[in-house]
């Protein structure tokens, strides 16, 4: 009986230890997401800003450093030059492929520059979503295309790990360095596939680490809003793409750049990578012995 009682206390005491962890996570989570709202926030009113996640911090906020991402100077003398504020590692719009018809969604839309030129790419009878966290990058963006009379385009307030998307809705996701500042990667894949139609497809452009971020970088606010802190090693990365249920998982292009940590004077690599993959058109057979039971 006393060892009874002596294990239920140490199970006690374990379970409030876990529940303490628990609640350091959620509170640390909670700290990133508002410090990245905050300074997206901050960039949302500027008319150009400093360096974000962005692997041409050299020219951020030009034309040229949107052509240094991927982006064509045909594509971007198409959409509002407001739109384009220097942010991304990357140009999915450039290799997604578009079709005219098409519903392309893209989660971390900012100031809706690739909604834009998704918009020029899939016509009239097409449609593209963007959805932001940050409520004045979405302001902004409903003012350009007010402005500038898009009318295939539709913004959207909400968070990429529960998208405000119907199930099976879209044809192709996009997104720009935007993947990384999420601390719930699972869910975002999750959310991904479930909103695509079978057969939809998904290209991204974002940063992934060679190695294990730094410890010093991993609570590091600004550097979660610089998309370096949340970056996953990009075996991690691509396997949790897979692991969400999306199959043709492949990286089709990368480049590397460095990050130096003032605590120890240490060089470390990330990549700029963009990745496509499918969503399924049939369901993956259930494993032997899932269902119902009888």
């Amino acid at each position: 009986m006393i060892y009874v009682v002596a294990a239920t206390c140490a199970d006690m005491w374990d379970d409030g230890k876990q529940d303490t962890r628990t609640e350091r996570k959620s509170l640390r989570k909670a700290k990133i997401k508002d410090g990245v709202k905050e300074r997206y926030a901050q960039i949302a009113s500027q008319e150009q800003q400093p360096c974000c996640c962005s692997c041409s911090c050299d020219s951020v906020g030009t034309l040229f450093g949107a052509e240094e991402m991927g982006y064509s100077r045909e594509d971007l003398e198409r959409i509002p030059k407001e739109a384009i504020m220097g942010l991304g590692c990357g140009s999915p719009t450039a290799v997604a492929s578009l079709k005219k018809g098409e519903v392309v969604l893209d989660l971390g839309s900012g100031a809706g520059v690739d909604v834009f030129i998704a918009a020029e790419k899939v016509g009239p009878k097409g449609k593209v979503i963007g959805v932001d966290i940050t409520k004045e990058m979405v302001n902004r963006a409903k003012r350009l295309a007010k402005a500038n009379g898009y009318k295939n385009v539709d913004f959207r307030l909400g968070e990429i790990e529960k998208l405000p998307v119907e199930d099976g809705s879209v044809d192709i996701i996009i997104s720009n360095c935007v993947i990384n500042l999420s601390t719930d990667k699972d869910a975002v894949f999750r959310e991904a596939f479930r909103v695509l139609k079978p057969g939809g497809r998904l290209t991204i452009s974002d940063i992934v680490s060679e190695k294990r971020v730094p410890a010093a970088l991993r609570d590091d606010v600004d550097a979660w809003s610089a998309c370096i802190a949340g970056a996953l090693q990009k075996s991690e990365y691509l396997r949790k793409m897979a692991d969400a249920g999306f199959g043709k998982v492949q990286v089709t292009a990368e480049r590397d750049f460095y990050v130096e940590t003032v605590e120890d004077g240490k060089k470390h690599k990330f990549l700029s990578v963009t990745v496509k993959a499918y969503k399924p058109k049939t369901r993956r057979p259930e494993p032997a012995g899932a269902g119902v039971a009888a």
